[in-house]
């Protein structure tokens, strides 16, 4: 995940699969997807009234979580 302060959105990797289309499913949420259209990210804008940005909840992800604060 990555918050941009000076924009206010928030983008949500989901791949390192490049995008080739985006599809805005809500106002300010656009979904963007690769070739075989699979989900590769998610872009909030005006995130900070969308998302609760202090407190992000991963819960049993198979992998390891890394942490850069701001």
């Amino acid at each position: 995940m990555n918050y941009h302060p000076e924009t206010d959105s928030l983008y949500i990797d989901l791949s390192e699969r490049p995008s080739s289309e985006s599809r805005e499913i809500s106002e300010g949420i656009v979904l963007d997807y690769d070739p075989e259209g699979r989900l590769v990210g998610i872009d909030i804008d005006n995130a900070s009234n969308k998302v609760e940005l202090k407190k992000l909840i991963l819960n049993k992800l198979p992998g390891t979580v890394e942490t850069i604060a701001a």
